[in-house]
């Protein structure tokens, strides 16, 4: 019973130092090479500016007092700031008056327009008062416009 006890001690000392030696081994065995990785992140982003060298940000526009039935005209610049192709979109929200959307409108001349990573253009407001305004209590506004710049798909 004792010689048993010894031999299965012997065995796993032996498996053991078997096991201990191949990881030694296959750790001094094995090779490695480093590869350098690099790339470009692309990033979409517009700027919008009052000068063609678009260096005077647009950060609010004041379009007077409007008449019911008028509409008003501004000439902005827009600017693709990312590094790789957008498509141009505009939307307005957060109206103080949310009724005034109903009968005021913002539009433009460069919907869908595609622009290149870089690349700036005119663009022309036109903001448009309905002469059904006259049947509400709207006398002020104010709402924010949105120009979105998404990646255009290859």
């Amino acid at each position: 019973m004792e010689t048993q006890k010894i031999n299965v001690a012997a065995i796993l000392v032996v498996a053991l130092t078997g096991i201990i030696v191949t990881v030694l081994a296959a750790s001094l065995l094995m090779a490695y090479q480093r590869v350098p990785n690099y790339g470009y992140v692309k990033s979409v982003g517009v700027g919008v500016y009052w000068d063609q060298a678009c260096t005077e940000n647009v950060t609010s526009i004041d379009w007077g007092i409007l008449e019911p039935g008028s509409n008003r005209t501004q000439v902005i610049w827009i600017k693709n700031t990312g590094n790789t192709q957008v498509v141009l979109n505009m939307t307005t929200g957060n109206w103080t008056t949310p009724e005034a959307e109903n009968y005021i409108s913002l539009t433009w001349n460069r919907e869908g327009q595609i622009l290149n990573a870089n690349q700036s253009i005119s663009a022309t407001l036109t903001l448009s008062v309905s002469t059904t305004i006259t049947e509400t209590d709207i006398v002020e506004f104010s709402f924010d416009m949105i120009i979105t710049g998404t990646e255009q798909e290859s």
